[in-house]
């Protein structure tokens, strides 16, 4: 039962930090452009001339 008595406020304490967390980037825009980084993950920018 001590047990519990610590890991149910350390569980809880972890998930209002991930909460905050998903909140900060919500927030700051983190996820506003979804596709443009896949893309430009895929382009190839890397032509023979930039190979030197």
């Amino acid at each position: 039962m001590t047990a519990l008595a610590w890991l149910i406020p350390a569980a809880l304490a972890l998930g209002g930090l991930g909460l905050l967390g998903f909140l900060w980037a919500l927030r700051s825009g983190q996820f506003e452009d979804l596709d443009g980084a896949a893309w430009r993950a895929l382009e190839d920018s890397d032509g023979p001339e930039d190979r030197r």
